[in-house]
């Protein structure tokens, strides 16, 4: 596909993505859904008029909205059509925008001049762990080879509900936590900012669709409804406050301190071409959980770290979301298997994502092994995140000369708050 807007050779965003998301720049802070082609956006606030198709000709509004949400709660119909449309007008055969200066000058915007926002408001977040290669990994740190998986983990997808509030876009830096912590030794908890802070590569889908009543199930065949689209996301943690507080009722501080998401909603549509047998379940699921098609992605996944001071990107892992050992559709129908009414908006993680060796873990916990080794940074070393480091997310699918790509998921550790 070839679009009249310039795509550079390795770009994330070709016309085969069109991903969306929520910028404002200078000259106009009001907030505006866009698409991202190229180094560009596509104002769709400025062309809300053009999508006339049946699904959304009564529906334009939704294009003229700060956030996704409205678009995101319209059937998959609507997305579908409305990718038609955005691919039908940035293609080089199509004389809408490319043939009116004017249209043009209004809706294109460099991504140089945006400011990037969170693309929805999200109601309501969830985490689950659903990397097995993570899962076993943590449980022989913590309880040996012999008990590394929990009995229910190869029969549930496991997740905890985090905190909406404190999920921030790309760029925006995240404080080091204080709180409570019990080293080795130490016969009371002490007070005090959190020494082992660590990111968690993961990705991320917003829940869409049409809304399921309280006390009404999504049944796996009609989940992919629901899955409007991807985002990377760093589930930020601090080990120490997590070790103290996670029994008897798992995560909570050690989590809610920051959670940063790439700002580009990549859509199912884009990333189709890119699926890939799933992993082998074994023992089968219940059959709430069994879907007949495949539904886990062959995307590239990568964490970088920039020490304060440094002026380069140095690699500390490359994995990939295939490893998955739970799909999204398990998670979304495991998630409202008890009645739970996900809406629009809504944020489902996938827990770290972990690969068979170590150089694909998805953890500063994995590759320091809970700090029995070091990590290379460039010149310096790490066991856990530093004041000053800036940790960057990539993720991208690549298949015969096709790339699709998610953008930066970028944000660098303050000092805490002095006590």
């Amino acid at each position: 596909m070839k679009s009249f807007v310039n795509v550079a050779a390795g770009s994330d965003f070709p016309l085969e993505n069109c991903p969306y998301g929520v910028f404002s720049t200078k000259g106009n802070e009001r907030r505006r859904i866009g698409v991202a082609i190229g180094d560009q956006i596509l104002d769709l606030s400025a062309i809300a008029h053009l999508f006339d198709g049946p699904n959304l000709k009564a529906h334009q509004n939704v294009f003229k909205e700060e956030t996704l949400n409205a678009f995101m709660a319209l059937p998959r119909a609507a997305w579908l059509e409305a990718r038609a449309k955005i691919q039908q007008l940035l293609s080089d055969d199509c004389d809408v925008i490319k043939g009116n200066n004017d249209l043009r000058s209004k809706a294109l915007v460099s991504q140089n001049e945006a400011t990037m926002h969170l693309p929805a408001s999200i109601g309501d977040y969830t985490d689950f762990y659903s990397s097995i290669y993570h899962a076993t990994n943590v449980g022989i740190m913590f309880r040996g080879k012999e008990n590394a998986l929990m009995p229910n983990w190869k029969w549930l997808p496991v997740g905890y509900h985090g905190r909406a509030s404190s999920i921030i876009p790309s760029g925006h830096p995240v404080r080091r936590p204080c709180g409570q912590t019990k080293p080795e030794g130490v016969d009371q908890p002490i007070y005090g900012p959190s020494k082992l802070v660590d990111f968690e590569l993961e990705m991320a889908f917003f829940v869409g669709g049409t809304e399921n009543k309280l006390g009404e199930r999504i049944p796996i065949e009609k989940v992919e409804d629901h899955i409007f689209g991807m985002v990377l996301m760093n589930d930020w943690s601090a080990r120490d406050i997590q070790a103290w507080e996670y029994v008897p009722l798992g995560p909570f501080l050690a989590k809610n301190f920051g959670t940063t998401i790439s700002p580009w909603i990549v859509s199912m549509e884009a990333l189709k071409p890119f699926i890939v047998d799933d992993m082998n379940q074994d023992p089968v699921p219940p059959s709430y959980l069994r879907h007949p098609n495949p539904y886990t992605f062959d995307i590239n996944l990568g964490v970088t770290i920039k020490p304060e001071g440094d002026s380069k990107d140095h690699e500390v892992c490359k994995t990939n979301f295939k490893y998955l050992y739970w799909t999204l559709k398990q998670q979304l129908a495991h998630h409202c298997v008890n009645g739970c009414n996900m809406r629009a908006g809504d944020l489902l993680g996938s827990g770290t994502v972990s690969g068979p060796d170590e150089g694909s873990y998805g953890s500063m916990l994995e590759l320091s092994w809970r700090g029995a080794k070091t990590v290379q940074v460039g010149e310096a070393t790490r066991k856990f995140i530093a004041d000053g480091d800036e940790v960057n997310l990539t993720g991208y699918c690549e298949k015969g000369g096709l790339r699709i790509g998610f953008g930066e998921c970028r944000a660098k550790l303050l000092p805490a708050e002095p006590i």
